[in-house]
């Protein structure tokens, strides 16, 4: 059986969440969106673990299922702050726990590093190694998945405050490490030209902060199991049974170099170019992911290859095409008629113009049809990317000509 999950979410006490994420919402949005596994997110705080445990059951293989049946796995993101080999490092971790036994066991340690209370996501002063290390003694079962691994500011590869390769962060836990979540800004056609990736397993996951459509499966993966549980998923993991639905690397915030204050963006050659410092303001750029890669990768193509296909949100796709706001009643009148014909968003996008142009327009069909080759503004330095659609307006072809101009400067 082919589970498609989204295993990197928040709950409403993260901070910058939507207040009215709750268990009801993400359900009913993963549904809608083509989703049938979730993660909890922020499993470990003291407010949403208790509604986790009244809201969810057990069906004894480590899968915790609503009152309605539909299946979510405990889950939470950790953030680590710490300094090694005299360089600030920040690393976020996706961990995935068996049970409430376990989450419970894992508050006591998380407990005895710091506060909980203070946001789903907390900090704690720990290197990765024995974060790894203290984890796996309240649990061998529970899974450490490095966290949209080539941001800047946030991740095992970022360019601010990063390493070079897995082994650097985690050191002798590194065997531990099965897979890593490439992020919003890098897909694996990015990942494996890294021959140091070739044994990691490659996930994709939100991230969200939302319930909405256009937030929560944005990326997601589809794992290959023979049944639904727990010891499956992370066997799908460790063994890469998996295909993943990817963001266009280029929508993500962090894909190319760029100064946002000054609206600079640049690839990775024009930004070599001008030795990574902003023509504008004459300081160093925020490096990029599409950089990073540059940087690390040791061959020029991949040597192996995961199933993956990048995807729009089908939201932004009628938002761009009928210009009008991703929450307009437009917009979701539009949306709800494509969700009724065809079940959820994946199947949309997957689906052929002759398909669609029977419930929408001639152009929102080809829109959606073409979405694949679609051409980007690409994003840079905490601005998402823009898709630019045959028909997009004219200033948007000019802003990016303009930049270009820039970084031959």
């Amino acid at each position: 059986m082919n589970i498609t999950a989204d295993l990197h979410l928040h709950s409403r006490y993260s901070r910058a969440c939507s207040k009215d994420i709750t268990l009801q919402n993400l359900e009913k949005y993963a549904k809608l969106k083509g989703l049938n596994l979730l993660g909890t997110g922020d499993l470990q705080h003291p407010k949403w673990l208790p509604e986790l445990k009244k809201e969810l059951l057990n069906n004894g293989k480590g899968i915790f299922l609503t009152k309605t049946g539909f299946p979510f796995i405990l889950q939470t993101e950790i953030s680590l702050i710490y300094t090694q080999d005299g360089k600030g490092r920040r690393i976020h971790n996706v961990v995935l726990a068996p049970s409430f036994e376990v989450a419970d066991q894992m508050v006591e340690y998380f407990l005895k590093k710091g506060r909980i209370d203070y946001d789903g996501r907390p900090i704690f002063k720990i290197p990765c190694p024995q974060f790894v290390e203290e984890l796996r003694k309240i649990s061998p079962d529970i899974e450490i998945i490095p966290a949209h691994a080539w941001t800047p500011y946030f991740s095992v590869f970022g360019s601010m405050s990063g390493f070079n390769s897995l082994k650097e962060c985690f050191q002798e836990q590194t065997k531990h490490i099965h897979a890593i979540e490439t992020g919003l800004s890098s897909d694996p056609g990015m990942n494996r030209r890294l021959s140091q990736l070739d044994n990691i397993t490659l996930l994709s996951f939100s991230d969200s902060h939302s319930h909405w459509p256009w937030r929560i499966g944005r990326e997601a993966t589809i794992f290959e199991m023979k049944e639904l549980s727990y010891a499956e998923l992370i066997k799908a993991i460790k063994e890469n049974k998996t295909e993943t639905l990817e963001y266009f690397p280029e929508e993500g915030k962090y894909h190319f170099d760029g100064h946002r204050n000054c609206g600079i963006t640049m690839s990775p050659k024009e930004s070599n170019a001008v030795k990574k410092i902003c023509p504008a303001c004459k300081k160093p750029m925020t490096i990029g992911v599409a950089s990073r890669v540059e940087e690390l990768a040791d061959r020029e193509q991949p040597k192996i290859m995961n199933s993956y296909k990048n995807l729009i949100p089908l939201s932004e796709i009628i938002n761009h095409t009928i210009k009008a706001p991703i929450t307009s009643k437009k917009t979701w009148e539009q949306y709800n008629k494509l969700i009724s014909a065809f079940g959820n968003e994946i199947a949309v996008l997957s689906a052929s113009k002759e398909e669609l142009i029977k419930h929408v327009d001639e152009k929102l069909a080809n829109a959606i049809s073409k979405s694949s080759t679609v051409k980007w503004k690409p994003g840079y330095d905490g601005v998402y990317g823009i898709p630019l659609f045959e028909d997009a307006p004219h200033e948007e072809k000019k802003i990016a000509i303009k930049q270009t101009d820039l970084a031959n400067w």
